[in-house]
């Protein structure tokens, strides 16, 4: 790498190095004015309690979530303030301006907008930082992640989607407008993931026939698939009379 005379004029350097100067200041007074965004202090005292462990455990993790705030908010302003301080001592040692990789002049506009800026457009690294999704994405995608058996050909074991299941058919706060199927009815049974599975049967019939212990007395459970199974004109009454069939269907 060679580095290029500096195309910055004495004016523009002075403009440079006082928005930096100023920068430095405020920096400094905000980390100081509030002890490092309340860091100075431990979580009992912040929060008057005599332990950490305490009959609010909602209260806790409220004050834990303001402290993780807190934390990524004072690293941010250090790393600025880190930044800020390196600029000037490029400016007085001569290299401000210069981009570190290919050493070429970094345009005068370029710096009034980030004048913290080591690089140059080209040479700015990983650019598409936005673009760079947590490791942990990698295992969630199908949904389920590596948890989630249902795409793989004969597959039918108990998986991370049925155990969710199972959950969610004790309620969500979910709306129709956040359904997985966005035509779906009123109905708030049909909102859940692929509602119309058959969960722990394989054929209808299986889930209302019950039997005693030893396969004797066999009696039918009215639920959902019985009522669905008659609807669809498969039964036949089956074991037990039930007038009301038609009007009970859901």
């Amino acid at each position: 790498m060679t580095n290029q005379p500096n195309s910055l004029n004495s004016e523009q350097l002075q403009q440079l190095q006082a928005v930096l100067q100023s920068e430095k200041q405020w920096l400094e007074e905000q980390l100081e004015a509030n002890d490092r965004f309340g860091l100075n202090e431990s979580l009992r005292t912040q929060t008057g309690e005599l332990s950490a462990y305490d009959n609010h455990p909602a209260d806790l993790a409220t004050e834990m979530f303001e402290r993780s705030k807190d934390i990524a908010l004072n690293e941010n302003r250090e790393r600025h303030l880190t930044d800020v301080t390196v600029a000037l001592q490029r400016i007085e040692k001569g290299g401000y301006g210069l981009c570190d990789t290919c050493g070429a002049p970094i345009p005068y506009e370029r710096l009034q907008a980030v004048p913290t800026t080591l690089y140059c457009k080209e040479h700015v690294p990983d650019p598409h930082s936005s673009d760079r999704r947590p490791v942990e994405e990698q295992l969630m995608a199908p949904p389920f992640g590596r948890t989630s058996l249902d795409e793989l050909p004969e597959q039918n074991q108990f998986d991370g989607e049925d155990a969710w299941q199972i959950v969610e058919s004790w309620g969500t706060s979910n709306t129709p407008a956040m359904a997985e199927n966005p035509n779906v009815s009123d109905n708030y049974n049909d909102m859940e993931i692929e509602a119309d599975e058959q969960v722990g049967y394989v054929e209808p019939f299986e889930s209302f026939l019950a039997t005693d212990m030893y396969g004797q007395h066999v009696t039918v459970v009215r639920n959902r698939a019985y009522r669905e199974y008659m609807h669809n004109g498969e039964g036949e009454g089956l074991l037990e009379p039930d007038p009301d069939a038609e009007s009970d269907y859901i």
